[in-house]
């Protein structure tokens, strides 16, 4: 059986359920006494790996001027983390570029990427992690500020303002308004995130976490568009909180697999703020 949170792993047999171990090079079933140790054991890591996922959420959400404008906090942890080498720079600097490319695949060019407004070329070190610092920092470009990390355990996250963002004419959005197009970009970029440092570390299974964190004084609003093109809160539902968005992901899933999966955990995140549909990310059929 694969490395897994959920053994032990029960086989119907004869009208009953037995649980298969491993004896040397037979296979044997577990006694009673064995089964129960073994969902203990499933019960406590799955709370380690709760735990874990909090402790990321928090860590990646801190600091942040989310009384200004809203922020996008995105963040991944393996299920059953895989001991491997530590990333090098040059390996953390072709996962986000790989990245990079996965994310356009899954959203195209049509918003804002947190990843093109952080320093993939140039990861510096962190705690156990190499961090993407931003790159928008000046006084006109503060508005898409972002930050992504690569932790050596193959956690990734993604920390993007998208609150307040620039209109198409001259003016910004209030720092509570948020266009679904930001929310689908930056779901793109976790999930190209886990699938590129997935492929470097040889982890699979992810828990994932996405929220929006607002602490302003006005509703938040995830803003779509007309038939025009412009943006429009008329089908949006006002938040006082944005409940965080959870999944399981399997990142060593066939591509198109992957990329439904990226389309139906950004429809969760909109559809939270009363936006029916991802206008974005449009994976093909599965029968084509």
């Amino acid at each position: 059986m694969p490395a897994s949170l959920d053994g032990p792993h029960l086989i119907y047999r004869n009208d009953y359920f037995g649980a298969p171990v491993r004896n040397d090079s037979d296979t044997v079933w577990m006694k009673e006494r064995q089964i129960e140790a073994m969902y203990r054991a499933r019960f406590d890591e799955r709370r380690h790996a709760s735990e874990a996922l909090d402790n990321l959420y928090a860590e990646t959400a801190g600091g942040r001027a989310t009384s200004e404008r809203a922020w996008l906090i995105a963040v991944a942890h393996p299920r059953v983390p895989r001991l491997h080498n530590r990333l090098t720079r040059d390996g953390a600097r072709d996962v986000l570029t790989k990245a990079e490319g996965f994310a356009l695949l899954y959203a195209g060019r049509g918003g804002v990427h947190p990843l093109e407004n952080v320093d993939r070329h140039n990861p510096r070190p962190g705690l156990r992690r190499w961090v993407a610092v931003n790159t928008a920092t000046g006084d006109r470009s503060l508005w898409k500020e972002a930050w992504a990390s690569l932790h050596h355990d193959g956690s990734v996250t993604l920390a993007a303002a998208i609150g307040g963002h620039r209109m198409s004419s001259d003016g910004y959005f209030e720092g509570s308004q948020v266009q679904s197009d930001a929310v689908e970009c930056g779901v793109a970029d976790l999930m190209a995130l886990i699938r590129a440092t997935a492929d470097a570390t040889g982890n699979d299974e992810y828990d994932v976490r996405v929220g929006i964190e607002w602490t302003g004084s006005e509703p938040l609003v995830i803003l779509t568009v007309d038939n025009f093109g412009h943006s429009y809160g008329g089908v949006s539902t006002p938040l006082h909180r944005y409940i965080p968005v959870e999944s399981t992901v399997n990142a060593s899933a066939a591509d198109l697999d992957f990329y439904w999966g990226v389309h139906d955990l950004a429809q969760d995140c909109v559809n939270q703020g009363g936006v029916s549909n991802v206008r974005m990310i449009q994976p093909p059929d599965r029968t084509e």
